[in-house]
């Protein structure tokens, strides 16, 4: 496959951030992308809705299907999954890209953050692949690609946030148990992780933690999702990718265009020692 001209994407909040990003990139290459997100109105310190990622996803020459999901919801994203296979005959692609994240030791963590994390990041991630798996079966060339890291059992990555890692690592879990399930019927199942924090609004919700002079921009992760999605299916499925080695792989030697400014020391992202 050259391109994902044709293919329908999948992809859970892909109303902003990275998730909007490869719905763009994919979009320019022609294909159809359905936006599962909850935000249909304006989110009072969030960027972006369902609604004006369909538009931006227009302009950039794919055709849009926004539906408001909360991946929580089993009926909801059961539906979106059915609407999005009838509008588009079938579903090619899911990208696992909703997350929820709360950096806090053990007795900082409230109960509501932890099952918010555990029920959008494991449970979410599981369910949409629940109900995406039986259109994607039908795909010439099906893959399932969740943004979730490498499994690390170094305790530095518990120590100061278990409840988060937990979560992120149930994602990766997931990726595993499904691409050795679905192997034998050729579904891909793969993870990306960034080699550097990424410069989305989720940074802001985190009180200035992160400098974003410091990140690299979605476009990144964009760029090495649809390098990925592009492969044969049956012949890449179980790997925690990271997006510099797959873009190193396809020939990309200068990063510079994905930093947000040039000079400075990238943040290493979680997760890779």
């Amino acid at each position: 496959m050259n391109d994902l001209a044709g293919k329908t994407l999948f992809i859970t909040g892909a109303s902003r951030g990275i998730g909007l990003a490869v719905a763009l990139k994919a979009a320019s290459q022609g294909a159809n992308i359905v936006i599962a997100a909850k935000t249909s109105s304006p989110h009072p310190k969030l960027p972006g809705t369902i609604f004006t990622a369909a538009e931006e996803v227009e302009k950039a020459g794919g055709k849009a299907l926004p539906l408001v999901v909360d991946i929580r919801e089993e009926s909801q994203l059961s539906a979106a999954a059915t609407t999005a296979a009838e509008t588009f005959g079938g579903i090619d692609i899911l990208i696992n890209n909703a997350s929820a994240i709360f950096l806090s030791g053990t007795l900082n963590t409230p109960m509501k953050r932890f099952d918010l994390m555990n029920q959008v990041n494991v449970r979410g991630t599981f369910l949409a692949s629940q109900v995406c798996l039986p259109h994607l079966l039908k795909s010439d060339n099906p893959h399932i690609l969740t943004f979730s890291p490498p499994l690390n059992l170094n305790p530095r990555w518990f120590k100061n946030h278990t409840a988060y890692t937990m979560a992120k690592y149930g994602m990766s879990m997931t990726v595993l148990g499904l691409s050795a399930e679905f192997s034998e019927q050729g579904v891909a199942v793969n993870a990306l992780w960034p080699k550097t924090v990424i410069n989305t609004a989720a940074l802001a919700m985190l009180g200035g933690l992160v400098d974003p002079q410091k990140c690299r921009t979605p476009e990144i992760m964009a760029d090495a999702a649809c390098a990925i999605l592009c492969r044969d299916s049956r012949t890449c499925s179980g790997n925690f990718f990271i997006d510099e080695d797959v873009l190193r792989g396809q020939g990309v030697t200068d990063f510079s265009p994905y930093a947000v400014a040039d000079g400075n020391q990238l943040y290493p992202d979680l997760f890779l020692d």
